[in-house]
């Protein structure tokens, strides 16, 4: 019973130390208060800032959010020259036929159609096709200007477009690629006056 009763005062007095509890080996539970979650900090991002032209018609309005949402240009002189060549070529009448007659894709026959009066047959009948795919009217702004950003044709120039800090003059040149026309006309006239009316918000 004596070694009993030492051996008991023994344990008894060893310290309990680094949260052991040497009688069993085992660590002490802590309790702890659970860590409330971090504050959610909502950060504003404003949309970045495109070309309009409030003073154009509502159909240049459109062809020219287009061109901004459906490539990566960002160069006012070079929107300028797209939108002045395709003034040139239609004044953005979509169903017109080469000419002045205003018809349906289907009933144009002779010459060029469309936004940039696409002439050649690879070029018309390319514009049938994509409607034809994507479930849209030929003959409509919309389907046209979805056919000229997707078209090979200025897909390949479209780099040269994507670029900055050039002349309207000097992106004439991959103008003149995308479209080969035969007349320029006042195109160049057209696009200096889009680079004034163009707002950048």
């Amino acid at each position: 019973m004596i070694l009993n009763t030492i051996s008991i005062g023994l344990l008894a007095s060893i310290p309990v130390a680094s949260g052991i509890n040497w009688l069993n080996n085992k660590p002490d539970v802590v309790e702890s208060e659970p860590t409330p979650p971090s504050p959610v900090v909502e950060i504003a991002v404003e949309p970045p800032k495109t070309w309009t032209c409030p003073d154009c018609t509502p159909e240049e309005q459109y062809v020219l959010k287009e061109l901004q949402s459906g490539t990566k240009i960002t160069d006012r002189n070079a929107l300028a020259t797209i939108m002045g060549n395709i003034k040139q070529e239609s004044k953005f009448v979509a169903n017109v036929c080469e000419g002045g007659a205003r018809v349906p894709y289907s009933d144009c026959h002779r010459g060029g159609y469309g936004l940039i009066q696409w002439t050649t047959t690879g070029r018309y009948l390319g514009l049938g096709y994509f409607a034809n795919k994507f479930g849209c009217d030929p003959s409509t702004l919309e389907c046209q200007t979805r056919y000229m950003i997707n078209e090979d044709i200025f897909q390949k120039v479209l780099p040269d477009f994507e670029g900055s800090g050039q002349t309207v003059a000097q992106y004439m040149v991959p103008a003149y690629y995308w479209l080969g026309w035969g007349i320029r006309g006042p195109r160049d006239t057209y696009a200096y006056t889009y680079t004034k009316q163009m707002v950048l918000s």
